[in-house]
């Protein structure tokens, strides 16, 4: 099945990004995706963008040459009380917010204390994804997490970038996230987590670890463009209800 969307992608406004906003959804286009989500680092991370960013996200147009640009973020999670380091007056207006572990941010912490800080984030209205779960520095308890996802409706991400480039030592343990979600019916979402052009749309490492693990195509969140649809209006409904 065609790949109509990537949900994890870096602009030189992150700080160690290497191409901008329209050069990605340049590359968006050429790819054939007909959705893009722009999700720079939260303000936390060392020369990530002022939250004044976020706020000001509004100005940017819905579609540009036929992709639907998506506006988010990949905040912080800053303590094992699932604190963000966006509040929550920014949060409500953005379209995808993606939450994620890094050690600019917080330290690693046992796997009781990395658990305990992905379930409080998952337990936040305005969180619609968990990034790269498999990530080895930050044990956790891959069961507790995907259930209290599948609960909220919150989307387990698989990390491309994991797979080839990022975080060694991943891919192991993404792929038990992956079995694990086709068990119990947890529904993930594909990122490239591009931090260059051109590797947005760049998914087919986790795509392939996706379907080898018998995840069914309605639970991958970038195959059905009404799917997706659905999926972000109705997020927009919670933070906004």
């Amino acid at each position: 099945m065609p790949i109509i969307a990537d949900m994890h992608t870096h602009t030189i406004v992150s700080g160690h990004a290497y191409s901008t906003l329209q050069e990605n959804l340049r590359a968006a286009k050429e790819r054939g995706l007909l959705f893009m989500a722009t999700t720079e680092h939260g303000p936390a991370m060392p020369q990530a963008p002022h939250r004044y960013y976020f706020g000001n996200m509004s100005v940017l147009p819905r579609e540009v040459d036929g992709v639907r640009l998506l506006t988010g973020v990949e905040a912080n999670i800053m303590n094992v009380d699932g604190e963000l380091d966006l509040a929550d007056r920014y949060l409500r207006k953005l379209e995808y917010v993606a939450v994620g572990l890094h050690r600019d941010c917080i330290p690693p912490g046992s796997q009781e204390e990395n658990t305990a800080a992905i379930l409080a984030a998952i337990r936040n209205p305005y969180v619609d994804a968990v990034v790269h779960p498999g990530n080895p520095a930050y044990p956790i308890d891959f069961l507790k997490v995907l259930l209290a996802a599948a609960e909220a409706g919150v989307l387990i991400e698989i990390n491309n970038s994991s797979l080839v480039r990022s975080r060694a030592g991943s891919t192991d343990r993404c792929r038990e996230i992956a079995r694990l979600a086709a068990q119990h019916g947890v529904q993930v979402v594909l990122g490239s987590d591009a931090h260059w052009s051109g590797h947005v749309g760049v998914l087919d490492e986790a795509y392939n670890m996706a379907i080898d693990a018998g995840i069914p195509p309605e639970n991958i969140l970038n195959l059905d463009a009404t799917r997706l649809e659905n999926f972000i209006e109705q997020r927009r409904r919670r933070k906004q209800g």
